[in-house]
């Protein structure tokens, strides 16, 4: 079980379930787009985000990505991170049929695909001392404002297990969060050896 100072925040009911097995953190459940229109649980979401962290899990589609952007901006003053299961194309046991996507959220995930993405915010895992990329490096490293730079940015979201609509933005902190530097530098010769 991870030890997690802060508050898991996840779309759903099952996602919820799924999630508290893992964790010995508070879960809240956002009700899928409920967020857009319930004060009372923003009000939540901000004070685990001011008084602590929150770290946010939601499905790797479309909508996940539009309440990961909708709980971003209800949370001005607090910290605020992110954690993403891989694209994983398969149906839920419990549904009758695919997603809109074809992708597996959260409840559908194995375990590991979960403790993954949530490892580097358990207490104790912190890297402070370690460099950090920056978006600087995305830049001079060709992930980004360059032609070619899907190609090379698909290609480590492929190999890191992370969704594949993940702007580079995003992807600076879920590269921070999951790899260190050397890690990282590893990752963007493999790119340049495969001619991307």
């Amino acid at each position: 079980m991870l030890h997690i100072e802060g508050a898991v925040v996840v779309e759903g009911r099952y996602d919820k379930a799924r999630v508290a097995r893992l964790v010995d953190c508070p879960v809240i459940v956002t009700n899928g787009f409920g967020i857009f229109n319930d004060k009372k649980l923003a009000d939540i979401i901000r004070y685990y985000a001011r008084n602590g962290k929150i770290i946010i899990l939601t499905d790797s589609d479309s909508a996940g990505f539009r309440i990961r952007a909708k709980i971003k901006g209800l949370v001005s003053d607090g910290k605020v991170e992110n954690a993403y299961i891989p694209d994983i194309f398969g149906k839920e046991s419990r549904k009758k049929s695919f997603s809109a996507e074809g992708k597996l959220g959260v409840e559908g995930v194995k375990d590991e695909y979960i403790l993954k993405a949530l490892a580097p915010f358990a207490s104790g895992k912190d890297s402070e001392g370690s460099k950090k990329i920056t978006l600087c490096d995305l830049y001079n490293d060709g992930l980004t404002g360059y032609p070619g730079a899907n190609g090379r940015r698909a290609y480590i979201l492929k190999r890191l297990g992370l969704p594949e609509r993940l702007p580079a933005k995003s992807l600076l902190q879920a590269l921070n969060a999951s790899v260190d530097y050397n890690e990282y530098k590893s990752l963007i010769k493999e790119t340049d050896d495969k001619g991307l």
